[in-house]
């Protein structure tokens, strides 16, 4: 005979085996791994992953540079709503979205003070407001690239535009170390909080607690940089077998490594538009 399933009136301290964690439950260490490598490797698809990568690397270098070119506040603001458009057409994911919303808002706040200790001029707001617009915008932008792309279309395109081989193997290998990095991390944090005896209560605001997480955040670095070291020659010789710097000095292996590439009207409209889109701000505001 099987026992009935659990089930727990709303409000209750048990919850149901299985039951799908939301809010800040989601925030667990698994999640942001997890999080991490579907911005790492793409996973989340939008507008843009479908695209040519050279035509993302090119819609993001036009959308990246154009808000430097102007100061006024209604363009620049224009520029931000945009980016924001992208970014969410994009699917940057909650965990991006989130640290870009707490950045701001801790940018709104430096501001505000900033002013105020500046007994409220008007031109140092501006200008504050002009950098904070185009430092959002820049990052908005960057963020709708990147989560598009995976390492092998960015050092593919960055190939097609015969920029320095070193270069692509160097963010190809970098966003294949981040998740390796988070890894190791949580790891050693684990292992700290084995060997280690709890703090005899959080303290007065939890300080104790928040000594206890820096004292082990500060303990992990050495030993994350060693056991980090033991995988890079490995992760360098798969890069290398895949002819990530061997394709550059070679024409018939560039040829061959780039053959996939496919320039379809669908980036050249991706590029017409935001071309057109950006004129059309600068002229009519």
């Amino acid at each position: 005979m099987t026992a009935a399933p659990l089930v727990v009136a709303p409000g209750g301290t048990e919850a149901r085996e299985g039951r799908r964690r939301t809010g800040f439950d989601r925030a667990s260490v698994e999640w942001v791994v997890l999080e991490l490598m579907r911005v790492a490797y793409a996973t989340r698809g939008g507008f843009l992953a479908r695209r040519d990568p050279r035509a993302v690397v090119l819609w993001y270098a036009v959308c990246a540079v154009v808000p430097w070119f102007t100061y006024d506040l209604r363009v620049l603001g224009a520029f931000f709503v945009l980016a924001l458009g992208c970014a969410l057409a994009a699917r940057i994911g909650p965990l991006l979205l989130g640290l870009f919303v707490l950045g701001t808002v801790g940018e709104l706040v430096y501001v505000l003070v900033l002013a105020f200790v500046l007994d409220g001029d008007l031109g140092a707001l501006v200008g504050l407001a002009q950098a904070f617009l185009k430092l959002s915008t820049v990052s908005l932008v960057s963020m709708a690239a990147f989560v598009s792309l995976d390492p092998e279309k960015i050092s593919d395109a960055l190939l097609a535009l015969r920029l320095p081989a070193i270069l692509g193997f160097a963010v190809s290998y970098g966003y294949r170390m981040v998740p390796v990095l988070v890894e190791e991390f949580r790891t050693i944090v684990d292992g700290h909080r084995m060997r280690g005896a709890p703090p005899r209560g959080h303290g007065f605001l939890g300080w104790r607690t928040v000594v206890r997480g820096a004292s082990i955040a500060v303990q992990a670095f050495y030993p994350l940089v060693l056991n980090t070291a033991k995988r890079t020659r490995t992760t360098v010789e798969a890069l290398e077998t895949r002819g990530f710097t061997s394709a550059s000095r070679d024409g018939a292996g560039r040829r061959l490594r780039l053959a996939h590439l496919r320039y379809t009207a669908g980036d050249a409209v991706l590029i017409g538009v935001t071309v057109a889109v950006v004129v059309a701000v600068l002229v009519l505001l």
